[in-house]
């Protein structure tokens, strides 16, 4: 059973689901995933994503995934095309063609004159500051716009030569009638349509006003026929809106909104806006950066959805905002790549070992198990010769301590599924004090990682034989942000950027089993951490992006707690 099909655990949104069923309310659960194409989708969208295709799957019932797109200035078929891979890359299917606002131009322009006719909206002629002005505050109360009280009559000439295109962009708006003095400013006689010359990704130049979100937002709902429609917590305010217009249209279907607290990650972004602005500025590659928090920027990073949908699960769904340690994340993401990720070696920053008895045009190849966690991964061939590659920091001049068990004069450590050497001598350019290479010795007797005569060799090295390694390109990532919450302290989160996220070693050697693994694919390198295979990557040139450490910080904080 994927983790796709496990009933999820109770909370609100599920009570008012089942009270809406038991009491015939409803008698089936259609949701939906509405995303705005004007940019990617992150990990604050999976939340919602996995909420709303999780629960009409465990209801058997269906989530529409249907493209908010009433603003063609920022949309673009990129966004729409790369949000539809990442809803199917997550695991989910929303049944057939995606839909689309613009499909409803027509019946809400339709809808929008029948408001017109009963005296419940109007062309207002004031500017966008000039509303905001009218509108008052939270403690005053709005005053009327002079064009309020234009006739139905007037209203439907002047609307209609709006979507006609007889006047300029911004030269008026369409308004609802409602209420000046209430409480909620979303209530004030909001905008209804506005207008905008833009080429419209699906609907070209056909249309010059567009549907504002609000006005839009429950049509679109009310014809899909949505049963629950799920929000983030600051549409809570405008729920008033969206009911009191679908209650001007009595006829038609009235869907349920509830709303729940957005997700935020410490050390990132969740806004657009700023993300996009990383993007545009290049302070990134682009949306799928392995930096970033977008979707495709953790797949590039070797994120597997399961890890995503496991993260969403756990974190659950609540109605108060709070933020969300990003150990969690990482911990969803080693419990799911060690599972499944082929363990390999892999040399990051190369000393060259001399095996001096060891036979100079000798090859032997070693059995190397894929996933000790996976018995059924079987193994794979490792070829060893008189030269190898092994880390610097796995060689000292001196040992510090008594604890230091790797290499150093006199000392003897493990090969991962090879033999024992024992460090003899070594080669230094005395002028920069870089350690050139180390010579050692192998005891032929220990293959394999074992002697008959029971001594014991705490310390443990990878390595990559010479003559057969891959140079690679290995990028190490960490987090983009050096805050915990960016911006916090200067107001700018750019300011919070850390300009050491990314490290690119580009002298690595890994072995040769590396080099035939597939874009995307997650491997673990011995010692050193989770990577994947980057898109850039080829077989003569191998790429790997650093996933994330080995070292668990939240397993360590949940086992104390």
């Amino acid at each position: 059973m994927s983790d796709t099909d496990k009933k999820s655990p109770s909370n609100f949104i599920r009570d008012i689901i089942d009270s809406d069923l038991s009491s015939g309310k409803r008698a089936e659960v259609i949701t939906r995933f509405p995303p705005e194409p004007n940019g990617y989708l992150h990990i604050g969208h999976a939340k919602s994503i996995c909420l709303n295709f999780g629960l009409a799957k465990s209801y058997s019932g269906k989530c529409n995934l249907r493209f908010d797109d009433t603003n063609p200035a920022k949309e673009e078929q990129e966004y729409i095309d790369s949000i539809q891979n990442d809803v199917a890359w997550l695991g989910f299917d929303w049944g057939g063609e995606a839909l689309y606002a613009s499909d409803y131009f027509e019946d809400m322009y339709e809808w929008a004159k029948r408001l017109i006719k009963a005296d419940l909206a109007y062309v207002d002629d004031l500017t966008a500051e000039e509303i905001r002005a009218y509108r008052g505050t939270l403690t005053t109360p709005g005053k009327e716009s002079p064009y309020r009280t234009r006739s139905a009559q007037e209203n439907l000439e002047l609307f209609e030569k709006m979507k006609d295109g007889e006047f300029p962009d911004g030269a008026k708006t369409l308004r609802a009638k409602i209420d000046l003095t209430s409480g909620n400013l979303n209530m004030r006689d909001p905008v209804m349509y506005r207008i905008v010359r833009a080429v419209h990704p699906r609907q070209g130049d056909k249309w010059c006003i567009y549907p504002m979100y609000d006005w839009a937002h429950g049509l679109e709902d009310s014809i899909e026929g949505i049963t629950h429609s799920i929000c983030t917590l600051e549409f809570e305010d405008h729920r008033p809106l969206y009911d009191w217009f679908l209650n001007q249209l009595p006829e038609l279907h009235h869907p349920r909104q509830i709303e729940f607290a957005r997700l935020n990650i410490n050390y990132t972004v969740m806004s657009k806006r700023m993300l996009m602005q990383l993007v545009k500025d290049k302070h990134v590659s682009g949306w799928d950066d392995p930096r970033m928090p977008s979707i495709s920027g953790m797949k590039r990073r070797g994120y597997t959805p399961e890890s995503i949908r496991d993260f969403c699960g756990r974190i659950g769904v609540a109605k108060v905002a709070s933020t969300v340690d990003i150990a969690l994340l990482e911990h969803c993401l080693r419990e799911d790549l060690n599972k499944r990720a082929l363990r390999r070696m892999a040399v990051l920053k190369p000393l060259k070992v001399v095996i001096d008895n060891y036979p100079e045009d000798q090859v032997e190849w070693f059995d190397g198990e894929n996933n000790p966690e996976d018995p059924e991964s079987g193994t794979r061939k490792i070829p060893f010769s008189r030269e190898l590659w092994i880390e610097q920091d796995d060689f000292r001049e001196e040992a510090p301590n008594k604890k230091y068990f790797r290499l150093a004069p006199g000392k003897e450590v493990r090969l991962k599924h090879a033999y024992y050497i024992k460090c003899v001598d070594y080669k230094k350019d005395e002028s920069t004090g870089e350690i050139l290479e180390v010579h050692c010795t192998y005891d032929p007797a220990s293959r394999g990682g074992g002697t008959d005569d029971g001594r014991k060799v705490k310390g443990t090295s990878h390595w990559v034989s010479a003559s057969h390694g891959v140079k690679s390109e290995v990028r190490l990532y960490s987090h983009l942000f050096s805050a915990e919450t960016p911006g916090a302290a200067t107001g700018n989160f750019l300011d919070d950027i850390d300009a050491d996220s990314l490290e690119i070693l580009t002298d690595a050697l890994v072995e040769p089993a590396l080099a035939e693994e597939a874009a995307f694919a997650g491997v673990q390198f011995l010692r050193q951490g989770y990577f994947c295979v980057d898109p850039d990557s080829t077989k003569d040139r191998p790429v790997f992006n650093r996933t994330v450490t080995l070292r668990d910080t939240w397993a360590k904080v949940e086992k104390q707690g």
